[in-house]
């Protein structure tokens, strides 16, 4: 009998790890657990749908290289596949001289991963973005937009039809061991495994805690709160505009963003979410508040960067707060452009000590492997993120 792996998630990068594990052991049986009815029902279709090229990572970084690896990767899957992109690009404008120091480091950390990349002035900038306003800019062609809805959905029916299970509506609610293997036990289903993979997203940590590993970090959610332009005010945005990002936080800022059915999406800014799903201010978990508030981490995090959180508190709570910052980049924006819009959820790692988690992690246990922090750029890398999971275990496998 075939070996048995479960895993724990139907978004990007537990349908890619799957995928990658499909194509090196054909005979694997492979079944996806997700605790919804579909697949890429959180982070994966929630996203600003944006394909990262590299820029802003670490050199020699895991996310620099799997960002790199990833967006080739990706960009030849929509191919083979049919799935919506638009290889577009992106500029990243500082607004004031004091930026353009950071604007510098960034366009270094651009050209020693590789990516293509250019420093260009106010009429360069003018040429590609009427709308947009700079004292410089970094031109970065190969940033782009994706359907990555629609790329979760291409994966999830091709594990099918080669004989695999996607399991929706599975919550796996406890994790034991037993002779037949690891038994993962949802309300009313249960299923054993010979190895468990957990891709777990924003539940990652607590699914980890189940298995009996200790994570070392907790997940804390930030909700993204965005607008949409209304269809008359789309002509301000060609394609994406960047602000220079804030180098104390691990989020880009307020950004501009054409998504790939036309739409112009303008955000996120981030709060502490009142739930780990909770896309709205109607939704709370006291359990879920309970646990950020009794965490060293977070109440580090919230003593140190006060000041920012009522920022963006406020943005959040006001229409004509949120509307200041996105005029720095497009000072034509209006108030009646800013149309209410989705929100998503970035599912922060935070240390004990409150230091943000910036890159992947994974941890190993004899019989699972838990991919604790999967942050953005992970949508664009989904596919080099299942490939290196695959590499860590494949000799459970062969």
């Amino acid at each position: 009998m075939a070996d048995r792996v479960a895993v724990i998630g139907g978004g990007l990068v537990g349908l890619s790890t799957a995928w990658a594990l499909a194509r090196r052991f054909p005979a694997l049986r492979i079944t996806v657990l997700e605790k919804e009815v579909r697949v890429a029902a959180h982070q994966s279709g929630r996203n600003s749908g944006v394909i990262h090229s590299g820029i802003y990572y670490t050199p020699g970084s895991l996310k620099a290289e799997l960002c790199r690896e990833g967006r080739r990767r990706l960009v030849a899957f929509c191919d083979e596949h049919g799935v919506a992109y638009d290889a577009c690009g992106k500029v990243i404008v500082a607004v004031e001289d004091e930026e353009i120091p950071a604007l510098e480091r960034i366009l270094g950390r651009g050209r020693q991963n590789g990516i293509r990349c250019e420093r260009i002035g106010t009429p360069a900038l003018r040429e590609l973005e009427p709308s947009a306003f700079g004292v410089e800019a970094i031109h970065v062609p190969d940033a782009g937009i994706a359907d990555y809805p629609g790329v979760a959905d291409r994966l999830r029916s091709l594990l099918e039809a080669d004989g695999h299970r996607i399991r929706t509506g599975f919550e796996v609610e406890t994790i034991s061991r037993h002779a037949d293997g690891v038994q993962l036990q949802s309300r009313f289903l249960t299923v054993f495994a010979d190895f468990v993979i957990n891709c777990g997203g924003l539940h990652s940590d607590r699914i980890a805690r189940k298995a009996g590993a200790d994570p070392g970090m907790m997940i804390v959610p930030f909700r993204g709160v965005y607008y949409e332009l209304r269809p008359e005010a789309r002509r301000l945005c060609r394609n994406l505009i960047y602000p220079v990002p804030d180098p104390a936080y691990p989020f880009l800022g307020v950004h501009f963003t054409r998504m790939i059915d036309g739409r112009v999406e303008v955000g996120p800014n981030a709060v502490l979410a009142t739930a780990r799903e909770g896309y709205d201010l109607a939704t709370w978990s006291l359990r879920d508040l309970a646990e950020a508030a009794a965490y060293p981490g977070f109440r580090h995090l919230a003593r140190h960067h006060w000041r920012k959180g009522v920022d963006e508190i406020h943005r959040t709570l006001s229409r004509r707060a949120y509307l200041q910052e996105v005029q720095r980049l497009v000072p034509s924006t209006r108030l009646e452009d800013l149309l209410p819009c989705r929100s998503g959820i970035r599912a922060q790692a935070l240390r004990p000590d409150g230091s943000m988690v910036d890159d992947f992690v994974m941890i190993e246990q004899e019989d699972a492997l838990h991919v604790c922090n999967a942050p953005s750029p992970a949508a664009t890398a989904c596919l080099a993120i299942g490939d290196r999971i695959v590499d860590r275990v494949e000799k459970r496998f062969a």
